[in-house]
């Protein structure tokens, strides 16, 4: 691992799960864009999971990504491993992203003298131990600030004892280009439902399959496209509730989607039925490509979703509430085209990329000035 200029530009290494969450996908985002502005030096390092293939990582390195791989199996191992990358690289700022990959990160950062380090939150709520909250704030004294993905995050930061002074806000964005084309009509598209989200216990599946059972009762039997890949037992468990309901012929198992934009673009109604979020990504992207979305009430998005003006919100974990609002976007074609355009405008007024990128590049400037 050799550095990658002799540039005097400022050097950035970014630490994340290797999960490809939306965190990773943030992380990814960051340093694709740090090397198309020329502002920074940036590396990418991942924490390797199951699903940290070889086929992902080739993807994003002929992307032109400086990318590593950190063992995740053992932590001694991963400060150790990012420890002798961080001497290597000679960082100024490491950005550690995501609970608990931002303790490891950190640990290794101050032992190889890394002089500034930015803490990034993806989430309302993380596993914080007594042990794991302690370790986080005695590194929060030698942190220069703490992002929340969101304003929910950052009070959900605040509510753990943080300190106000060093937490801030930067909205996820996403990239808008692959929905700036020409936008199929909302009535010509196919009246179905997507729910692109990797399965996970954060993901609230279960109560979206409840919710299409009891349209099936009601007389409604939409289509719907499960996508996203993420750990085998909740997909099963998925897949035997969907069997169990008798929904076998009305759900499909996408898995892995390379084309998001093009599903969501030919179907009515996103949804993404969670039990927490930070700051939803792909709910933003089903209002970006003009759906009809529909979100569980809860932190983060709530932040998005103003009910009944671009878009509804569903009571958390209630297959009634689903259902109601399924119901009422597939009845009434009128409502969901209004709402899906005002989504839209919001989509593209309030959460592209290139607005979070000035945010991230203009704190790392601060921070080095």
């Amino acid at each position: 691992m050799k550095n990658s200029s002799s540039s005097n530009k400022p050097r950035l290494l970014h630490f994340v799960t290797g999960g490809f969450s939306g965190a990773t996908q943030v992380a990814v985002d960051l340093v694709e864009a740090h090397r198309t502005s020329g502002n920074f030096i940036a590396k990418l390092v991942l924490r390797r999971k199951r699903n940290t293939t070889s086929e992902r990582v080739d993807a994003l390195r002929q992307r032109g990504l400086d990318v590593d791989i950190v063992a995740g199996w053992s932590h001694a191992i991963t400060v150790w491993q990012f420890y002798k990358i961080c001497k290597c690289f000679r960082p100024d700022i490491v950005v550690a992203h995501g609970f608990s990959d931002h303790i490891w990160a950190r640990f290794a950062a101050l032992l190889a003298g890394v002089p500034y380090m930015v803490h990034v939150e993806h989430n309302s709520r993380e596993r914080y131990t007594r042990w794991r909250l302690a370790q986080s704030l005695w590194l929060t004294k030698r942190t220069e600030k703490i992002v929340g993905c969101s304003e929910g995050v950052r009070n959900s930061l605040l509510e753990l004892g943080f300190p106000a002074e060093k937490v801030i806000a930067i909205p996820n964005g996403i990239r808008l280009a692959p929905y700036s084309n020409k936008q199929i009509p909302f009535a010509a598209r196919t009246p179905g439902i997507v729910m692109a989200a990797r399965f996970a216990r954060q993901k609230d599946h279960t109560t979206l399959l409840h919710a299409l059972a009891l349209l099936r009762q009601r007389g409604l039997t939409p289509p719907v496209q499960l996508a996203g890949g993420g750990k085998k037992r909740y997909r099963e468990a998925a897949q035997r509730l969907s069997l169990r309901l008798g929904l076998q012929d009305q759900v499909q198992f996408v898995g892995f989607c390379n084309d998001v934009p093009s599903l969501l673009m030919e179907h009515r109604i996103c949804v993404l039925a969670s039990h927490y979020e930070g700051m939803p990504l792909s709910l933003i992207e089903g209002m970006a490509a003009g759906c009809a979305v529909i979100g569980s009430r809860v932190v983060g998005i709530q932040e998005v979703i103003n009910d009944r003006e671009n878009g509804l919100l569903a009571d958390h974990a209630s297959a009634v509430a689903m259902a109601d609002a399924l119901e009422f976007l597939l009845r009434d074609d009128a409502v969901g085209s209004r709402l899906a355009d005002q989504a839209r405008v919001d989509a593209f007024n309030k959460y592209s990329l290139e607005c979070m990128v000035q945010n991230y590049e203009a704190l790392f400037s601060q921070i080095l000035n």
